[in-house]
């Protein structure tokens, strides 16, 4: 899978017992441009609310599905039934259509930017006249290493993949030691494989996509001039289908105790004999005494895999990842079929996207920064930032009367959770500091060089940070993507300027709007602390047991029931949500909601608020909760998720009102609703 970073993907890798950005709203999603927006949007500079009279689309509703039946469909269902998916697109919603925008945005910038940094980037990726005619030159001294690769030296070789950012088989990354969050650390986890999950090796159900893969790897190895290519694509795809076998599920890989196993690399050396590790760790640049080991099993496994695979097998592997990583860079035909595969095949997308709107990509992930401070210049004035710094204030408060209110958690347990929630730093829109990129070496023309050293740009820099001060600053995602995140070591919940933008937030919008659609993200990303995950690291972003026993116990009883609660959804036939997979997001979502209906309710000052075009102000709450969940899929694209996303598919996510009692309150559902709980069978946490 190509692993450069783009505006939308997280900066910062994730890695096993590496504190880095650790929950999301939503899963990355690539920006593209599509004709279709969530509602009426006015231009920027209008006097009132930029999506209808009071911040929301009514136009989208369906009236008639009722809100006990179908909240979502009750909100969207005109929406829904209106809205076409982009050709470009696999699935789209009203993060893309604030991604849409963003892209714009920062493509006037870059067509503005000649003769910089920036602007050489982009014009350079969009020069395919200039790759088509390279050919494959470029890349064939890097193919010449691989083919050269034996066994004495295939750790070495690894470690230059590594750095030069295509995947490898273990992934490893430095970041906080979730035990020792003032000092950095060396995490290694699983890799390997070049489909999303280890499902799409192992299940009957996904043979389609697993064929569809081994033709994918023999064309790729046809269109480099490779002999024998059915043959060895099927060799390859056997190896990882070992690897798969031996991969821990994504609901064990996201425990943060389990993730967490530091070891001494001489033991690891001893129980993984199959892989020079020594080498491997050396070469890429942290040649250290430990390393925090994720799925150790796994490693082993793989480690062992390696030692019995054939050398042909090994070099094999590495020459697909290289070009399906460097595709966009070599000749159309290359690009043109990674495309087929990842976008047709596994996400149902028809099209690929314009070559400007992947320009826009690629030099918002290579010279982030660069790209960022024009952005947040330009596009994200102070006041909106202002507003944004109070909401969350608010919202902060009400998390903090809400833990006073917990009938299930100890007085001693309180006060610690009080003591994490004042320990909180919320950034807002931009980071303080800048990244220098004057050591990266972008030239015109030269596409590939770019991509390739804006990788090793990338792995010099995250390696850099060990026997280094915390940098508290650094963020992990650029101000103009659609997304927030929660970090557990650094104990902060971060949201990018461009999130800060209707229907999540309009300061001209009617506040009941603003908490049930930012308020609620705001909440989300600060419950995401107290979690079954965030609940584990303590005030200074240390993974540490600061819970009693008995309120561990009760906490998890109330979780299993939102588990529950979640896997008997099944969106696709015979595809049900995972609910432990998915059960930090479906938590964050459910307490996010009740967090900001407190501080909502709280921002009233005791007052009624105003009926509006016949919706009370609890109603509004609630409908502008719903707004920022519109998204269509493609099939293929909803069942990648209900194999991969830890976020439930957004009808889900809206349905967690059916645990909330002012929500039957504010819409009084019949009895006899689909969504209708009972209140003793409504999920309490927070």
């Amino acid at each position: 899978m190509k692993r450069i970073v783009i505006a939308t993907l997280l900066a910062a890798t994730a890695t096993a017992g590496i504190v880095h950005a650790q929950s999301r709203l939503a899963p990355s999603n690539t920006a593209k441009p599509a004709k279709v927006a969530v509602g009426p949007v006015k231009p920027v500079a209008a006097a009132g609310p930029q999506i209808g009279k009071w911040g929301f689309d009514e136009a989208g509703m369906e009236k008639t599905v009722a809100p006990g039946d179908d909240f979502y469909g009750y909100t969207n269902g005109t929406w829904a039934k209106d809205t076409a998916i982009p050709a470009d697109k696999s699935s789209y919603g009203a993060f893309d259509v604030l991604a849409d925008l963003s892209r714009d945005r920062t493509r006037k910038i870059l067509e503005q930017a000649t003769g910089t940094k920036i602007g050489t980037a982009y014009t350079t990726y969009l020069d395919t006249k200039t790759i088509d005619a390279k050919g494959l030159d470029p890349i064939k001294p890097w193919l010449a290493t691989i083919k050269g690769a034996t066994k004495a030296n295939y750790a070495a070789i690894v470690a230059e993949a590594d750095r030069n950012g295509v995947g490898v088989p273990f992934g490893t990354g430095v970041g906080q030691d979730a035990k020792q969050p003032e000092i950095y650390a060396v995490g290694l986890r699983q890799s390997g494989l070049g489909m999303p999950d280890r499902d799409y090796y192992l299940d009957a159900k996904n043979a389609k996509e697993k064929a569809a893969y081994q033709a994918h790897i023999a064309k790729m190895f046809t269109l480099a001039g490779e002999p024998d290519a059915e043959a060895r694509a099927k060799a390859v795809v056997d190896f990882e289908t070992q690897i798969a076998q031996v991969s821990w599920t994504r609901i064990d890989s996201r425990d943060a105790t389990k993730t967490y196993n530091k070891t001494a690399v001489a033991d690891l050396v001893q129980a993984a004999p199959g892989f020079d590790f020594v080498t491997y760790l050396k070469d890429i640049g942290t040649p250290v005494d430990s390393v925090i080991v994720g799925q150790p099993s796994a490693i082993t496994g793989i480690a062992k895999l390696i030692g019995d695979a054939p050398i042909q097998v090994l070099q094999d592997q590495l020459m697909i990842r290289s070009l399906d990583n460097f595709a966009d860079v070599l000749p159309t035909a290359f690009d043109n079929e990674r495309f087929a595969f990842y976008g047709t095949t596994l996400s149902g997308t028809p099209k690929q996207e314009d070559r400007w709107k992947r320009a826009v990509g690629f030099t918002s992930g290579a010279v982030s920064d660069e790209v960022s401070k024009i952005y947040v210049a330009q596009y994200f004035p102070p006041e909106t930032k202002a507003a944004a710094d109070q909401l969350v204030k608010n919202v902060i408060a009400a998390m903090g009367a809400r833990i006073d209110k917990l009938d299930w958690m100890a007085p001693e347990t309180k006060v610690k959770a009080h003591a994490k929630l004042a320990a909180f730093t919320p950034k807002i829109g931009y980071p303080t500091r800048w990244r220098d990129y004057s050591n990266l070496n972008i030239v015109a023309g030269d596409a590939f060089g770019n991509e390739l050293r804006a990788s090793q740009w990338r792995h010099a820099y995250n390696i850099a940070h060990l026997g280094k001060p915390l940098q508290r600053w650094e963020w992990g995602m650029t101000p103009m993507t659609i997304n927030a995140y929660a970090n557990f070591g650094m104990v902060e919940i971060v949201f990018p300027a461009a999130i800060l933008q209707p229907p999540f937030f309009d300061p001209k919008a009617d506040p009941a709007i603003n908490y049930g659609g930012i308020g609620a993200v705001i909440g989300h990303e600060l419950s995401h602390h107290f979690d079954d995950q965030g609940a584990k690291f303590d005030a200074h972003g240390q993974l540490a047991d600061w819970w009693t026993p008995q309120d561990v116990k009760n906490f998890n009883a109330r979780e299993q029931k939102l588990v529950a609660e979640y896997d008997a959804y099944e969106p696709l036939p015979g595809m049900h949500v995972k609910g432990a997979l998915t059960l930090g997001e479906n938590s964050a979502d459910l307490a996010g909601l009740s967090v900001a209906y407190d501080a909502y309710k709280k921002s009233l000052n005791g007052k009624l608020a105003p009926v509006i075009d016949g919706f009370t102000g609890d109603q509004r709450f609630y409908l502008g909760w719903a707004q920022v969940w519109r998204r269509n899929y493609r099939e293929a694209n909803l069942k990648q998720r209900l194999l991969t996303d830890p976020h439930s598919p957004s009808q889900q996510r809206t349905w967690v009102v059916r645990n909330l009692d002012p929500w039957y309150a504010a819409f009084k559902p019949k009895a006899d609703g689909k969504l209708v709980l009972a209140p003793a069978q409504r999920v309490r946490i927070w």
